[in-house]
């Protein structure tokens, strides 16, 4: 159920960065305790910064920490090589998706490097995506490095 309630504000997060124009991923940090300790959306577009994507930056308002042991990352989308190495590098050993259907992003990449990952197949993270790539083919695929 914690899962669920935490996607739900990852998903509010996603929602906020649609309503402001930008691409809707979102995303939480919690702590082992279950603690929220940062949140964050997708400020491509925003900040006019190609890696301040909602996990970076949730991660940069969570602040440095000593480490992550415990910690889970909520995201509404499979996670991109880029933040997906991220985790990696910073020893996030749980991850919580919202959808893959929109972007298959590299689940299999943090598994193979001990990351438990969690797909929740989420209805509205999955129709905020398809929407936003509707309307915005071409940012999207900006944003995932595929732009012509």
């Amino acid at each position: 159920m914690k899962d669920q309630e935490n996607l739900r504000l990852a998903y509010e997060q996603a929602l906020k960065s649609y309503q402001e124009g930008g691409l809707p991923i979102g995303s939480v940090m919690v702590d082992a305790h279950g603690v929220v300790v940062g949140v964050g959306h997708n400020k491509r577009v925003q900040e006019h910064n190609p890696i301040l994507h909602g996990e970076m930056d949730c991660m940069r308002n969570a602040g440095p920490r000593k480490n992550y042991k415990g910690f889970t990352l909520y995201t509404t989308l499979s996670p991109c090589m880029m933040c997906s190495g991220t985790i990696v590098q910073f020893g996030i050993k749980r991850v919580v998706v919202g959808e893959d259907e929109n972007f298959k992003g590299n689940i299999d990449f943090l598994q193979q490097n001990g990351v438990e990952v969690v797909l929740l197949n989420d209805a509205d993270c999955t129709a905020l995506m398809k929407k936003f790539q509707q309307e915005k083919p071409e940012l999207w695929l900006e944003d995932i490095g595929e732009g012509a």
